[in-house]
């Protein structure tokens, strides 16, 4: 039996305790989510593309890439977005990758991992979405932030995996196509050419949800991907994030919306 002192202290410590507890806390307590961009540079010598201004489709120059560094770049588009802040930006990642930026959403705690790749390295680019979207090269981006060193997964540990440039499934085939690694669910993005009719079959393979993908030709510029990272971060379903690209899509080419909304769609 508890004492008449033993239930006051309950009621005047304890319970006011417990309750503040329960109040939702930062942001930044909540799960890590990540979204991981994988970027092809344009390039007029390395890709079977129509051909765009030199500069725009230097696949060595991510700074002015069509894809990257240009006014509707992944870059350059994402540093503007208010939604998101720039953490990070590392050149020569790798061989392949020509710089490695890191965003963190402005109230969630999503971060977005986003590679550029030498354009004459897009078969590396597209191999390494695939395997991300099968769940393989579950890799860490560890970077300096505000004085602290975080580490972000990323790769095959993310939960939405994108890809934006040429669809180089057009000009040649992946040497391996890898199975699902785990039993984790994966959104994927596919911001190229008629990219549902070329990567039907891998993804099926891999094993990750088609949220968006496209029936023809367009252009893959990063206002696209801004409209789906506010429906995704959001919450909210595939077919209002469609919708939400094909908004932005028609805002920006000057198409009607019934026209950009048969270029974009989800699922099987």
């Amino acid at each position: 039996m508890f004492s008449e002192k033993d239930v006051k202290v309950f009621f005047l410590f304890i319970l006011p305790l417990l309750l503040f507890t329960n109040i939702p806390g930062d942001p930044d307590e909540s799960p890590v989510r990540t979204i991981h961009v994988f970027v092809a540079l344009c390039d007029n010598q390395h890709q079977g593309i129509v051909q765009v201004p030199a500069f725009l489709g230097n696949g060595d120059d991510p700074a002015r890439n069509l894809y990257w560094g240009a006014l509707y770049g992944v870059k350059t588009r994402l540093k503007k977005n208010r939604d998101w802040k720039l953490l990070s930006c590392l050149e020569d990642e790798s061989e392949d990758i020509l710089e490695r930026c890191v965003f963190k959403h402005a109230k969630e705690n999503i971060f977005c991992v986003a590679d550029a790749y030498r354009g004459k390295s897009i078969k590396r680019a597209l191999m390494d979405f695939i395997g991300a979207s099968a769940g393989r090269s579950k890799k860490k981006a560890h970077i300096k932030a505000g004085g602290n060193m975080l580490t972000i997964p990323c790769g095959g540990s993310s939960h939405l995996v994108c890809y934006l440039g040429h669809n180089g499934l057009m000009d040649f085939s992946l040497d391996v196509l890898p199975e699902k690694q785990d039993a984790e669910e994966r959104d994927a993005v596919i911001l190229a050419c008629a990219s549902k009719s070329f990567f039907s079959h891998p993804l099926k393979i891999a094993g990750a949800q088609p949220l968006l993908w496209t029936t023809g030709l367009l252009a893959p510029e990063a206002y696209i991907l801004e409209a789906v990272f506010a429906g995704w971060t959001a919450g909210e379903k595939a077919e209002d994030i469609v919708f939400r690209a094909a908004k932005a899509y028609a805002r920006y080419q000057g198409c009607s919306l019934r026209a950009a909304q048969h270029l974009f769609t989800t699922g099987w």
